[in-house]
């Protein structure tokens, strides 16, 4: 029986960019099925109790750059950790994820390549050509994609998700939902692995 796995995320989250190449690997191991869902984490922190960057404490910003650092040592990767291009200005990034999945694209390799792009790169994800060349790297078309994205429809679907996501308990992410059991945050991709029998 095959596993299913929904994906809550964000493509301007520093934490679900340092979980998603392990999070593939993982799903692709047990052969699972992801929806991922690229919602507005500004309208779910208003209703979770949590805030926006630019709102939380000094104390609490400082620290949140220690523990980047500290994850960039650990899994090796080449996160920029205050890159210019961050954060997105507009949520074209995330509606071309939801027009990805929406059209039967690989909407999870998207994701994890836009994610690149911003904490790799330190390139603009709001910039169509940028997005456009993500999408073709993810064997999708990247015109009809982005154009796809910015219609009433996509906009909607988006909207609808972010509604799902607070409807099932999602407060952050990179949030995971593996038989109704949640899973918060890039470092309990152990539990994660565990559930889907992929240690």
């Amino acid at each position: 029986m095959t596993v299913t796995v929904d994906y809550f995320m964000t493509t301007s989250s520093p934490w679900s960019y340092l979980g998603a190449r392990r999070f593939m690997a993982m799903t692709q191991k047990v052969g699972a099925e992801v929806t991922v869902y690229s919602v507005n984490f500004g309208q779910i922190f208003a209703q979770s109790g949590g805030l926006p960057l630019p709102k939380r404490a000094p104390q609490r910003r400082a620290y949140r750059l220690v523990e980047l650092a500290r994850w960039k040592k650990r899994l090796n990767l080449p996160l920029i950790i205050e890159p210019e291009n961050f954060p997105a200005k507009t949520p074209l990034s995330a509606h071309l994820v939801t027009a990805a999945r929406r059209a039967g694209g690989d909407a999870l390799l998207l994701s994890t390549l836009i994610l690149e792009c911003l904490w790799e790169q330190d390139r603009s994800i709001d910039d169509e050509a940028v997005l456009a060349e993500c999408c073709q790297k993810a064997g999708l078309d990247g015109a009809a994609l982005v154009q796809a994205a910015q219609s009433e429809e996509t906009k909607a679907a988006f909207e609808e998700d972010t509604e799902l996501a607070l409807h099932r308990g999602v407060f952050g992410a990179p949030s995971f939902i593996i038989d109704e059991e949640l899973f918060w945050g890039q470092d309990r991709l152990d539990f994660v692995a565990e559930k889907l029998g992929a240690v």
